[in-house]
């Protein structure tokens, strides 16, 4: 069985792969009722955990190692220019840090308070920056980008796809 992108988008079945389209096993996965209550408070709670670390030491390639469990999910990253890493602000994570709203931008006092979510500031509720990076290479499970703000050894939250298709080559 064949299906369109069309008609994956008609199911709401779409898999983006670096703008390319593909079906399971060639069927369109079935949309099933989720009968999960989706309300939320303030006070609601999300467990994230990291899929892999970040490695950025002077000197050398900065490279995103991912964990032997979600290795799979590299599968074509390799035909991506671009990736955006969701990582986490962990040398930032006090309570304290989580309450600050306001800041200087960049840190200069020059510059008027501003909200957090005004600034690419590092200190906010919920620590979780993004960087889109050029994808070098991907092998095994470690993926060699162009640069990153991140520390080594930060946490990696997730990978998602950017930029264009590139065209495998042979070798």
């Amino acid at each position: 069985m064949s299906i369109s992108r069309r008609g994956l988008m008609g199911t709401g079945a779409g898999l983006a792969t670096c703008g390319a389209w593909a079906a399971l096993d060639g069927k369109a996965a079935e949309a099933k009722p989720d009968k999960t209550d989706f309300s939320y408070t303030i006070d609601t709670v999300y467990k994230v955990s990291p899929i892999g670390r970040i490695h950025n030491k002077k000197g050398k390639p900065v490279t995103l190692e991912i964990f032997d469990k979600y290795i799979p999910a590299l599968h074509r990253l390799e035909y991506c220019s671009h990736v955006v890493v969701v990582w986490w602000f962990h040398k930032n994570d006090t309570p304290e840090r989580r309450k600050i709203m306001k800041v200087h931008p960049r840190g200069n006092r020059n510059n008027p308070l501003t909200g957090v979510f005004a600034t690419h500031s590092p200190v906010r509720p919920n620590l979780i920056a993004i960087t889109t990076c050029k994808v070098l290479s991907v092998k095994g499970g470690i993926v060699t980008i162009d640069r990153i703000d991140a520390f080594d050894d930060t946490p990696i939250l997730d990978l998602k796809s950017a930029g264009s298709r590139r065209k495998p080559t042979s070798t």
